[in-house]
């Protein structure tokens, strides 16, 4: 074995840079504070539920997932589907939902689910990024209800510090300014304004009541019954398919934004892992947040250790440095949020939607408008798929062509197919002959050229050479391709 070599691979996957990865995680952390607490009034829990499951979640899955520098936690999508089940049966259902959605995601992966990304298009990830930066912005909203003018100010302050700072190390090229995530700074400064000032600002305190030790190992408490799996059964499954969606387009996302590839199958398997371990310790299941992610790696995570450290760094935030974080102002992690939604939105598909084609924007569009509406990340991104699929069906249905001739020298009439067929073009395939015009004669349909899919696209097929035969017509299929052979055998078998 080569140890050189071996050890260049982990530690380019782990911490490219330490201090780097350590800074970026930090960022991650605080834009997952906020959220995290919102999500789990969301799903009727206490925030120590989706802070322990968020601290857990992203230890286990800096280990385990596929995709270095990304950002797993307590998820809004997820706790939607939970607060039904939390509502109707308590905490303790929910842990063994999660338990089993862990379960099922693992066994997602090992059947290699996670190829599924590839059947969202980029209209659709361009949607669900634009929707989520919506969600992430609206969601801030509520603590500027009724703000006062120090709420304000120092929301302006904030922003300026975030984004002045970068741009004033570049012009005076101070490498500290550079080197530091300015919303670390931008945190630590109005918190000691805030303080110093005695300003009347909401703190993180008064979000909720913040974990004071740490997580127990436990399994939860439900009968060990077949009515248990019956109550669980269905949100488990909406819990894995929800986080399994999530987590594979935010690691896509994260794919393109570094330029490197990940194994969508070993993320789920991840994920279930995860899940599995945070519901044993009393958290909620979570999976991939797009906006921490996005903002991890835009300050420069790139590594596992980003991750990593996130969870870590909460943990030590809500407990042993509890004091401290309960005085930061709230409107400071607003801040770093408005930035995150920012940084979220696709700003170039706004001047896109004029060039590109129509029906590719109202796939966009209808994923941003579904998820809006919804405040579900899944809905949107499903609805999509299926409007790309539609769409898709609809233009390559469109392909096929039928031409017909006449042999001179023979006589025989032949029809010349062209294109896919497959259920969506088989009733143009069959229109498109004119069997009356043909009785009596010998007639080739020549398929050579043309491809069909499935089953309905055979038995069309044999329906026009029915219908030829009906009409007094000998008939010659030409050109059949071993696979659409295969299917016609199947049929007729």
């Amino acid at each position: 074995m080569n140890f050189p070599s071996q050890l260049n691979r982990l530690r380019a996957e782990w911490a490219p840079s330490v201090p780097r990865e350590l800074l970026a995680g930090a960022v991650a952390t605080f834009a997952l504070i906020p959220e995290v607490i919102a999500f789990s009034f969301v799903a009727g829990v206490d925030p120590a539920v989706g802070l322990y499951a968020s601290f857990i979640i992203s230890i286990v899955i800096a280990v385990f997932g596929a995709r270095p520098a990304m950002v797993s936690a307590a998820a809004g999508s997820v706790a939607l589907v939970a607060a039904p089940l939390v509502a109707s049966h308590g905490l303790q259902y929910l842990l063994a939902a999660g338990l089993l959605a862990g379960a099922m995601q693992i066994v997602f992966g090992l059947l290699k689910m996670g190829m599924l990304v590839r059947f969202v298009s980029s209209s659709v990830r361009t949607g669900f990024l634009n929707a989520l930066a919506v969600l992430i912005f609206s969601a801030q909203l509520p603590h500027l209800r009724g703000a006062n003018a120090a709420t304000w100010a120092m929301l302006a302050l904030g922003l300026l510090l975030i984004y002045a700072l970068p741009w004033l190390g570049q012009r005076l090229q101070l490498k500290a300014l550079v080197a530091i995530p300015s919303p670390l700074i931008c945190v630590l400064v109005l918190t000691v304004l805030s303080s110093a000032l005695g300003l009347p600002l909401k703190t993180v305190a008064d979000l909720g009541h913040l974990p004071d030790s740490l997580p127990l190992f436990a399994l939860p408490e439900v009968p060990a019954s077949l009515q248990t799996l019956r109550i669980i059964a269905l949100p488990a499954l909406a819990i894995a398919m929800v986080g399994l969606l999530e987590s594979v387009l935010t690691a896509a996302v994260v794919d393109d934004m570094t330029g490197t590839p990940s194994n969508k199958n070993h993320e789920c398997t991840g994920l279930g892992l995860a899940n599995m371990t945070a519901s044993v310790f009393g958290g909620i299941a979570g999976c991939g947040m797009i906006g921490q992610a996005v903002g991890n790696v835009k300050y420069g995570g790139r590594g596992r250790l980003s991750t990593l450290f996130a969870g870590v760094f909460l943990l030590v935030l809500m407990v042993a440095l509890k004091p401290w974080v309960s005085q930061v102002p709230v409107i400071a992690l607003v801040a770093i949020m408005v930035m995150v939604s920012v940084s979220t939105f696709d700003w170039k598909s706004l001047g896109n939607l004029r060039r590109l084609p129509l029906l590719s924007s109202a796939v966009m569009l209808t994923t941003v408008a579904i998820t809006i509406g919804t405040h579900n990340l899944a809905a949107g991104v499903l609805t999509g798929v299926v409007l790309s699929g539609l769409f898709f069906a609809i233009k390559v249905s469109r392909m096929l062509q039928v031409r017909c001739s006449d042999d001179a020298q023979t006589g025989q009439r032949i029809w010349q197919v062209s294109g896919q067929v497959f259920f969506a073009s088989a009733d143009a395939l069959i229109e498109a002959f004119d069997v009356r015009a043909a009785a009596g004669r010998d007639v080739r349909i020549d398929v050579s050229r043309a491809h069909f899919w499935d089953i309905t696209a055979v038995a069309a097929l044999d329906k026009v050479v029915e219908r030829l035969r009906q009409h007094g017509c000998t008939v010659e299929v030409w050109g059949l391709d071993d696979d659409s052979q295969r299917l016609q055998q199947r049929l007729n078998a």
